[in-house]
């Protein structure tokens, strides 16, 4: 291969949606086009079918991830009319030998793919000696979420076999040209290119990219810097999607209107107005930090107003979340500054001192506890796990991108129901 191979990867449930895309994405620059697993599991052999005779210049892959009945599977495959035809590395030699005998029967090649093989060099070395045409540096989505890196295994993998290497897992514009010249053959690209409202500008973007590849490895960021950047960058609801409709807190307004809040929770727990604590923990919080109130539902009194909220803005402070009612409402929506809340109402209450600062509350319907991340907009506010953070707001960033895809076919005359086929897709 004298120049890296753009591969596709389709990894929808709708066959007439994937092979649209497929078309924008060879008008991209786009080589090989793979047929991935979910739309093989969706549309069956079809899929190959429908890819190969309407490209038949390209290569199409069959993402078949082979467990067990190697021969069968490659052999269903091949007669579909795919050229290269995944294997799990981690199957036992046995399903290897067999997929790669049959492979050579039918002229085609195996690509073996690495995903969650704990010694994956080892791994590689040994496919290779049984026979396996490509290797595949794979790190799943499920595991793109938790911060494991497709380029790192790529670099394990470099200069240790002869065969030629693929790598796939969340490769962007960014990472295309860096994949390459880390000794990638075939790059796989699937939701940056699946999921665009633009196929083929974002296709040509990573075929730019792979044919002026850079060995400049993108920074890590801090941690809370980039879980802070990716839940600016999507809304509430597709927090709420990504966590599989949870986390959601309920019966809260954006007092004021459009603004939006990202921020680690400093909680409070206070009652029936009593504003000492949660005045108290505007000390307490850091800049980009959200302030979390339990009022106890009390509606009829006020722990929050416009003191306070200045006091916040002076700090830095993200936003402020009041199970209850906020006063002063004329001048903080003056000040633009996020506070949700149950209700508004005159009546302020007294500093008392009742409660606690950073203990674990619970606020509109949800359980909260100090270091929890905390995101509002006008759709309402979602409380996410702490230890999940990062994971969710890579998920939720997935959600968006998946949605601009959907925008663009709606905008093309299609229909929501028409673009998710609902009916197919029913509860049986």
């Amino acid at each position: 291969m004298k120049k890296a191979v753009l591969q596709v990867a389709l990894d929808l449930v709708e066959l007439k949606r994937a092979v649209q895309i497929a078309r924008e994405s060879i008008n991209g620059g786009a080589d090989w086009i793979e047929a991935g697993t979910p739309l093989i599991k969706s549309e069956g052999m079809q899929a190959i079918r429908s890819l190969k005779a309407t490209f038949p210049d390209s290569v199409i892959v069959a993402d078949m991830k082979i467990a067990d009945t190697g021969t069968l599977e490659v052999e269903m495959a091949a007669k579909a009319g795919a050229q290269v035809v995944c294997v799990l590395a981690e199957a036992d030699d046995s399903v290897i030998a067999e997929s790669v005998r049959a492979a050579h029967l039918y002229g085609i090649r195996l690509m073996a793919d690495l995903i969650n093989v704990k010694d994956p060099v080892t791994r590689a070395q040994e496919l290779e000696s049984i026979g396996v045409d490509i290797i595949c540096a794979h790190v799943g989505i499920d595991q793109q979420m938790t911060g494991k890196n497709s380029l790192d295994l790529l670099l394990l993998l470099s200069g240790r076999i002869r065969i030629p290497l693929a790598i796939a897992g969340g490769i962007n514009a960014e990472t295309a040209g860096v994949a390459v010249s880390s000794g990638a053959d075939i790059v796989i690209v699937g939701g940056s290119i699946t999921q665009s409202a633009d196929v083929t500008g974002s296709t040509q973007k990573i075929r730019d990219a792979m044919n002026h590849p850079s060995s400049a490895v993108p920074e890590h960021s801090d941690p809370d810097e980039e879980i802070r950047s990716l839940f600016m960058q999507v809304s509430a609801p597709n927090i709420s999607d990504a966590m599989h409709r949870k986390g959601a807190m309920a019966g809260l307004i954006s007092i004021c209107g459009n603004v939006k809040m990202v921020g680690k929770a400093v909680t409070v727990q206070t009652f029936s107005g009593d504003w000492a604590k949660p005045v108290e923990a505007i000390d307490i919080a850091g800049k980009g930090d959200v302030i979390v109130i339990n009022n106890d539902q009390a509606t009829n009194i006020a722990p929050w107003g416009e003191l306070a909220t200045i006091s916040c803005v002076k700090k830095g402070i993200s936003g402020v979340v009041i199970d209850g009612s906020v006063r002063d409402v004329d001048d903080i929506r003056a000040m633009k500054f996020p506070i949700f809340a149950k209700a508004t109402v005159p009546n302020a209450g007294e500093p008392k001192g009742f409660g606690e600062i950073n203990a674990e509350i619970q606020c509109a319907g949800q359980m909260v506890r100090p270091g929890d991340w905390i995101v509002g907009d006008e759709s309402g506010v979602v409380v996410i796990p702490a230890n999940r953070a990062y994971e969710i707001a890579r998920r939720a960033f997935e959600v968006r991108k998946n949605e601009e895809r959907i925008r663009e076919e709606i905008r093309r005359g299609s229909t929501l129901s028409q673009v998710a086929d609902l009916i197919k897709w029913e509860k049986k």
